[in-house]
């Protein structure tokens, strides 16, 4: 048997073998970036990590006085609090509207409806995070003001709603997928033994696609704890640990984006600013090993 595999692999047609190269190429190249964007920012802050750096006082202290004179600090804690607080708000509004929409469009649309939806989730992905940043800098500021009686309405609240509503489409799109992909015939046991169209959603459809559903959940949080602008723009960048969700906050991101072009290249804030880089490709990575990890988990359950 591995005899006429490896014939029918040395007999393969030009085209074909040049198109399986480009894909292993593309495979491989991939894994390249990667590791290159990472040597990149590396070697960008390595200097002052292992030289200048009080690596205690950058993850614990709350002091980020990057531009003083006779006393720089850089303390990161609040920044890093302030990223998942931010973030967590925001799953806590997306996830819910995220499969509830997935779910109506999996399950309880008509076709000419679901396309339609389909449509629209695809245009609300395709908007630009400056804009949704425009509208936490406009429209919802002046809501959060006249509901919340908030000073500012630029808050962890504002900024939270902005990245819930940029993880939506995410989280709608991958879940409704997830959902489809459960074979027709569990749908139908379920309602041949009496089940209501809840009841098949609940105890069957969510069970099942749970791995699909996330997955969902975590490219959404992805989303947002590696949006820039519209947190940048809503949020009041205010480096604060956050008492509720009207304070006002500031992100590992903001921070990069607001600060890395008024630096001059390879002093300690430039370092400093790839360090917080170094930490943010850290977060992403923990967070996707523990994916991994829940999702292997789940298959030697089921």
């Amino acid at each position: 048997m591995n005899i006429l595999r490896k014939k029918s692999a040395t007999n393969l047609p030009f085209s074909e073998t040049v198109i399986e190269s480009f894909i292993r190429l593309c495979g491989i190249s991939s894994i390249i970036f990667v590791f290159g964007i990472f040597f990149f920012v590396f070697r960008e802050g390595a200097g002052f990590l292992f030289s200048g750096l009080d690596l205690k006082e950058f993850l614990t202290s709350v002091e980020w006085q990057p531009t003083s004179l006779n006393n720089k600090r850089y303390g990161a804690f609040a920044l890093i609090v302030g990223t998942f607080s931010v973030t967590a708000l925001a799953m806590c509004l997306a996830v819910p509207f995220g499969l509830g929409a997935a779910i109506f469009v999996s399950e309880f649309c008509g076709p000419k409806l679901r396309e339609a939806f389909k449509i629209i989730i695809e245009l609300l992905a395709a908007i630009p995070s400056v804009v949704w940043g425009f509208i936490g800098l406009t429209l919802m500021n002046q809501l959060i003001i006249a509901v919340f009686k908030a000073p500012i309405g630029l808050t962890m609240l504002n900024g939270s709603i902005m990245l819930a509503l940029m993880s939506v489409p995410i989280i709608v799109s991958i879940a409704e997928d997830a959902l489809k992909a459960v074979p027709d015939s569990y749908r139908e046991a379920a309602e041949a033994l009496g089940a209501t169209r809840w009841q098949v959603v609940y105890r069957v459809l969510l069970p099942a696609a749970k791995n699909g559903l996330l997955a969902a959940v975590l490219l959404g949080a992805a989303r947002s704890i590696g949006e820039t602008m519209a947190v940048l723009m809503a949020t009041g960048h205010s480096v604060n640990i956050p008492s509720g969700p009207l304070s006002w906050i500031r992100t590992l991101t903001a921070t990069i984006a607001a600060e890395l072009g008024e630096v001059a290249r390879g002093d300690e804030h430039y370092q400093v600013l790839f360090i917080i880089g170094i930490l943010l490709f850290t977060i992403t990575f923990v967070v996707n090993l523990i994916a991994d990890l829940v999702i292997k988990g789940i298959h030697q359950e089921s």
